[in-house]
């Protein structure tokens, strides 16, 4: 089992990042959560992961902290949610707040998240109430600094909302409401997730 990389980032184009480790590029998925703490390509990273191994694929997500980690491991064990749903609750809110969502009920902030009806919502307050207890916020920050402006922030946004389970025209409609001049993709993702999940 992978657990942990430390390499140089090469590539950051949400929801992917190639990381180079030994001379390994290792394709790796990570939610939004870890891809605001990234640094720039080139720089050094660690990353806690989890190798999920399929009959037609071995898959590596990232996170950025043991906490982001545990609760993607958590999720998984919700009947009904899969990798992309879970990497989608934690792009959508941090870990304290999808805490707090559980311990209200909160059904309606989680409909608000990409995949996830009403009877999924209420299945996560049900089966996750007992496995929170105290989830530690996600807040560990990587070393480096933000990377520069994709050559299209709009459009690899756009790509991102639409990769993290939301339909084409709802993401494009978000993105195109906000004023992106001078935003890069992940700030311009950061705030299209924020104004989805109210």
């Amino acid at each position: 089992m992978i657990g942990r990389l430390r390499g140089v980032l090469l590539e950051k184009r949400p929801p992917w990042l190639l990381l180079e480790c030994a001379g390994v590029g290792y394709e790796v998925e990570a939610p939004m959560s870890t891809f605001y703490h990234l640094p720039g390509t080139g720089e050094e990273v660690v990353l806690h992961t989890h190798l999920q191994v399929r009959d037609d694929a071995h898959l590596l997500y990232g996170f950025a902290s043991e906490a982001e980690r545990g609760l993607f491991r958590d999720l998984l064990k919700v009947s009904g949610v899969g990798a992309k749903m879970a990497l989608a609750v934690l792009s959508g809110m941090t870990a304290d707040e999808f805490a707090l969502c559980i311990q209200e009920g909160d059904v309606a902030r989680l409909t608000s998240l990409p995949g996830i009806g009403k009877k999924t919502a209420e299945r996560l307050i049900v089966e996750m109430r007992d496995r929170l207890g105290e989830v530690p916020g996600a807040g560990a920050t990587l070393a480096g600094g933000a990377d520069g402006p994709a050559p299209d922030p709009v459009a690899d946004a756009v790509s991102a909302l639409i990769a993290l389970g939301y339909k084409p025209q709802e993401a494009s409609r978000q993105v195109r409401a906000l004023d992106t001049d001078g935003l890069d993709s992940e700030t311009i993702i950061r705030l299209a997730l924020k104004a989805m999940v109210r």
